[in-house]
Formats: structure tokens, sequence, C-alpha cells
């Protein structure tokens, strides 16, 4: 009976200690990452010449995030995020010589608040998930990919976030971190070139360093 007592005792110790220490982390994370935009192919309504469906570069995306911890155990934490992610330059290609259809490429920009949870917090290895809501600009090429002026405008649309991925614990502060994100948002203006879609997936796989303090 003493040695069960003492088990339970050293248990419940334990637990405090761990919560403790869990408690007492860093609970502010800025970092930010490499990767790429992945868009997929979408063909053109009532195409006739060549090139009758947009395809798009999977142009090379970074991004800045900043996250605050809210809650944490050493099973899961619950984290807020603001993530602003840009894509200078992503190609675009449809058409042909004498139909000139599409710019030469777009930018894009997605900001999204959202919350993250982490599994395993406390551990060396801790995948995690990612939802947010927020918003998505679309810049373009004022010239057409095979000559003219492109008649398109800058869009802005609302744009939800959902992403997973593995975070890894470099040290006690620093985290390296890989997933991929998908912003459902909506289409760049083709005028030109009309696809019959208000909507698109662009996966953002990336890998990136963060700092908590």
């Amino acid at each position: 009976m003493l040695c069960q007592r003492v088990r339970i005792a050293v248990l419940v110790m334990t637990i405090i200690g761990t919560v403790s220490a869990v408690a007492q982390e860093e609970k502010n994370e800025v970092g930010g990452s490499l990767g790429r935009i992945f868009i997929s192919d979408q063909g053109i309504q009532n195409a006739t010449f060549p090139g009758h469906s947009i395809h798009y570069g999977k142009g090379l995306t970074f991004d800045v995030n900043y996250a605050r911890r809210i809650f944490v155990t050493p099973i899961w934490a619950v984290a807020g995020e603001v993530l602003f992610t840009y894509n200078p330059d992503a190609d675009v290609n449809a058409g042909s010589f004498g139909f000139s259809v599409v710019p030469s490429g777009i930018r894009q920009v997605f900001v999204t608040p959202a919350a993250r949870v982490n599994f395993f917090p406390t551990t060396g290895v801790s995948p995690w998930v990612s939802f947010g809501v927020g918003f998505a600009h679309y810049s373009q090429s004022s010239e057409l990919l095979y000559g003219g002026t492109n008649p398109g405008k800058s869009t802005t649309s609302g744009a939800v976030q959902a992403g997973l991925g593995l975070d890894v614990k470099i040290t006690s502060r620093l985290i390296m971190r890989g997933g991929v994100r998908d912003y459902w948002a909506g289409t760049a203006d083709f005028p030109l070139a009309p696809t019959g879609k208000t909507r698109q997936h662009n996966y953002f796989v990336f890998g990136g360093a963060y700092w908590r303090f």
C-alpha cells in the first residue's frame, strides 16, 4: 500500500512538473518560409484557338507568420496566427500568337488570420493543422502574353486557408516547419479568357524557420 501511494505521488508530481514546464514555455512565435504555389490548369470557355487552357507557373513564394499560443497542454496546443503570403510572379500561359488572351503573369497576396492546433507540442516533433479566413489580392501584368494591352483588372476576394504540416524543434526556441496550405480564393480577372470559375485552389508547399520568445 505504501509503495502504491509513493508511485501515485511521484506520478502526480511528474504531471504537475510537466504542466508547469509547458506553461512557462515561450508563447510568441515569429518566422518565415519559402516555397511554391501550385494552381491547377483551367480550361477557357468556347475557345476556338490553340492554347485553350490556362497554365500557371509555380511561382517562388514566401510568407511571414506571427503566432501566439493561447492554450498549451502536453497533448495539444492552440495558437492564433496571422499569415502573410506573397507570390511576386506566377507566370501565365494560354492562347498563341494572334490569339493573345492572358497577361504574362500575376502577383498574389494572401492575408489570413487563423487558428493552429499542434499535437504533442512539448516533443521534438509536432504535427499541426491550421484553419483561417481572410482575403486574397491579385494584380497582373499590364501587357498580354502575346502582345497588346491587358484589359484585366486587379481583384480582391475572400480567402479560406487550410493547412497541415510538421514542426521539428531544433532548440527550445528555434523550430523548423514544413507543410502545405491551401488558399481557396477568387480567380484572376481574365476577360479575354473566361473559365466559368469564380474560385480556385492555391496550394502553397513550403519550409521555413520560426523563433519563439
